[in-house]
């Protein structure tokens, strides 16, 4: 008999605009099926996933069902011991992409999840929030924080493409000099800057194409003198990752980024609002997270095929 990790599944209601709570009834019953010894949280609203998180056994697998904000809510309050698993039920899910997770079967993820090969990927920090996928400063930090009054019925890109045009209105460019590695990069107006673990944000927008979340580096991409048109025009070039021969645009990676701007800015990270600051500041820590990412790896999967569903179960019937 194979002796299971420590785990616990933790649900956001809320994420995917209520995608994940209209779920919950079959997520309980694929657990009583499969895994009754792994308890069921459900989280009562922000910030509430990490307080769950730090309830849960010092080296178990904490599962976030949900999106990148209850990824992003996991990873900050993550213990040294403890492993992230994932079942993307969210509106941008970019953290799940960047472990290869987005497009799995509900089922499929939740066996991945507590069963799973682990792989370390690389950890942001920005300032003293840790972070999975990005962090950013400027316009696209307006856009996430605006993208929470978006209509229900809009996700990923079509959320962000509706904040975004919310956003554009009110365009004023702050002014900012940005180091990378302790040599100065930039200096001057600036749209926004992305620091990137992933290749990708904002639902999909492959922003760093050349990013890898185990390398043991970021990608830092910054877009400087933009008007409200001009935003417009580099959209379809983004969208095909094909924006970074743009004039306006630059790339530099490295370990450590700070920038230093002229007024408060917004600021996120996995698509999570932080305080404004004058100040941003992120640094890498290599190989500090552990994602049950590898569905080909599960421990003792032979010995528990009789148990471990691989294909999804048929959608239940109304």
């Amino acid at each position: 008999m194979v002796v299971m990790d420590p785990a616990v599944i933790v649900v956001n209601p809320a994420a995917g605009r209520g995608r994940a709570g209209a779920r919950l009834a079959r997520i309980q019953s694929w657990v009583r099926r499969w895994a009754p010894e792994v308890p069921v949280w459900v989280t009562e609203g922000p910030g509430h996933a990490s307080e769950l998180t730090q309830l849960a056994p010092p080296d178990a697998r904490v599962v976030a069902v949900g999106g990148d904000g209850t990824a992003h809510e996991v990873v900050r309050a993550l213990g040294p011991q403890q492993v992230l698993g994932l079942v993307p039920i969210g509106s941008g899910n970019d953290v799940a992409r960047m472990a290869g997770l987005h497009r799995m079967g509900l089922e499929r993820a939740l066996s991945t999840a507590l069963w799973g090969g682990v792989v370390r990927f690389d950890r942001g920090r920005v300032g003293d929030e840790a972070f999975a996928s990005s962090a950013t400063a400027g316009l696209d930090a307006s856009v996430a924080r605006r993208a929470f009054e978006a209509p229900r019925f809009l996700r990923g890109l079509p959320r962000y493409l509706w904040a975004l045009a919310a956003e554009l209105r009110y365009l004023q460019l702050p002014e900012v000099r940005i180091e990378v590695d302790g040599a100065e990069v930039y200096s001057g107006p600036l749209l926004l800057g992305a620091v990137m673990n992933s290749a990708t944000y904002g639902g999909g927008f492959p922003i760093a194409p050349m990013a890898r979340p185990d390398d043991g580096r970021l990608e830092l991409i910054w877009a400087g003198r933009f008007g409200r048109a001009g935003v417009l025009g580099i959209l379809p070039r983004l969208m095909l990752g094909r924006h970074l021969s743009h004039a306006q645009i630059g790339h530099r990676g490295g370990v450590h980024v700070r920038a230093v701007f002229d007024r408060a800015v917004p600021l996120q990270s996995d698509g999570e609002v932080l305080a404004p600051s004058e100040v941003f500041e992120v640094t890498v820590e290599p190989a500090a997270l552990p994602i049950a990412a590898d569905p080909g790896a599960r421990e003792g999967l032979r010995e528990r095929r009789e148990r471990v569903p691989v294909s999804p179960v048929p959608e239940p019937t109304a």
